[in-house]
């Protein structure tokens, strides 16, 4: 079984290793062959994201899956997306009826899957301050959690600013990703898709 996983970029890919080892408990009979495709930033929109999709289910190795991962917080005026079910409402619009093509979405970006581990953002920014408020997911547009994070950082004694594909390979590496899966719904949604894949038993 391969998978293509569509990805805005750098930060998403190092979150594939954590992603595998979680996978690997839960798939003992076989791993799928879990493929990243980066993007700059921003995952394809319209018709271009249904080309990238059919592209990589035909060729020489094609995908027997392809998983689309955005975050929900894209940067642009007006908001791409208002929130997780809207980006993947439009991202299977954009589509169409390919039922191998699973839509995901993060919400509102992919540091809301960071934020259960803010003890470790705490010791690795040398700052105090506060976990923001709620449920990671409902950290919005106004001040995303990549803002949260990155603003912890540059307030800290580490005295550098927060670099995604680093720092996020360092949260996770000293935390359990089911922490972060138990309060993250988009993050079960989008590993249960896999799991439900490969036949194994989804988190309830």
């Amino acid at each position: 079984m391969k998978i293509a996983i569509i990805v805005e970029g750098k930060t998403e890919k190092a979150f594939m290793p954590y992603l595998r080892e979680y996978l690997r408990q839960r798939l003992p009979a076989g791993m799928p062959k879990l493929d990243p495709v980066p993007y700059d930033g921003r995952i394809p929109k319209g018709d271009k994201l249904s080309r990238v999709v059919a592209n990589l289910l035909k060729g020489g190795k094609p995908a027997d899956h392809v998983i689309a991962l955005t975050d929900v917080y894209t940067g642009t005026t007006p908001p791409d997306f208002t929130d997780a079910q809207d980006a993947k409402n439009k991202m299977r619009q954009w589509v169409g009826d390919e039922p191998r093509f699973h839509p995901h979405a993060a919400q509102y970006d992919f540091e809301a899957w960071l934020l259960p581990y803010w003890p470790t953002i705490q010791r690795l920014a040398g700052h105090n301050k506060a976990a923001p408020a709620g449920d990671p997911e409902s950290v919005n547009h106004e001040n995303p959690p990549a803002h949260r994070i990155k603003d912890i950082f540059e307030i800290g004694q580490c005295r550098d600013s927060y670099v995604k594909p680093r720092d996020a390979g360092r949260i996770l590496r000293e935390n359990d990703l089911s922490i972060a899966i138990d309060r993250c719904s988009e993050l079960k949604a989008m590993i249960n898709t896999i799991l439900s894949l490969c036949g194994g038993a989804v988190i309830p």
